[in-house]
């Protein structure tokens, strides 16, 4: 691949380290209207998003389907407490990449056991559990996508010259694909094995299963 290219690998690795996770010191500690979680979520990850100029992080419509849908409990009298926050931040990393009824079956036990708990382990704890492992993880992931761009270069060498530079990036973008569809599977895989230990299914997935009923 071109200079021009491994630039702009390294330009986007070197924008991994600036990566933040929202810390819960930094969320309100006072319950926050719709209006309110909205701007607070778009401030912190909008610049994150593939188009910071045009895509919305989250907005109310996304927000109230979640709340329909059993991923976030239902707001106290229209407004939203800092843990209801944390789960959104969660919601927000999962939605790319999991279905509605993947990130119920997810987030149920969570909701259930320590959502508002009063005592022992709280939500706060299992998101600053999760999200201290991020810093090792963001170095562990720019070492792999420099030897993926290594592999990548060394490829399509004896391809034609005018096309050897888009065959060298499309091998790039297969190698990375194929990390991102292996670990995706295995994702489904811990989720449906934690739906069947748990029992637990969102109503999304009840409703496929009785429309597929219907159609025998």
């Amino acid at each position: 691949m071109t200079i021009d290219s491994e630039d702009l690998v390294n330009s986007i690795l070197a924008s991994l380290t600036k990566i933040e996770y929202i810390k819960p010191e930094d969320i309100p500690n006072i319950d926050l209207y719709m209006d309110q979680v909205t701007t607070f979520m778009d401030n912190r990850l909008r610049s994150m998003t593939r188009n910071p100029g045009d895509d919305k992080v989250l907005t109310k419509t996304m927000i109230n389907n979640y709340a329909k849908n059993d991923l976030l409990p239902s707001p106290e009298k229209k407004k939203y407490s800092k843990e209801h926050m944390l789960l959104l931040i969660f919601i927000y990393y999962y939605k790319n990449i999991l279905s509605i009824g993947d990130i119920q079956t997810l987030f149920a036990p969570i909701t259930q056991k320590f959502f508002k708990a009063e005592s022992g382990y709280k939500l706060e704890d299992i998101y600053n559990e999760v999200f201290s492992m991020e810093k090792e993880e963001i170095e562990q992931l720019k070492q792999n996508v420099k030897e993926k761009f290594k592999r990548a270069e060394s490829t399509f060498d004896t391809a034609p010259e005018e096309d050897r530079e888009f065959l060298k990036k499309f091998s790039f973008i297969c190698l990375l694909s194929f990390d991102v569809y292996v670990k995706k599977l295995l994702i489904e895989k811990l989720v449906d094995d934690m739906r069947d230990k748990n029992g637990v299914e969102g109503k999304d997935i009840k409703k496929e299963k009785k429309d597929r009923e219907k159609e025998k």
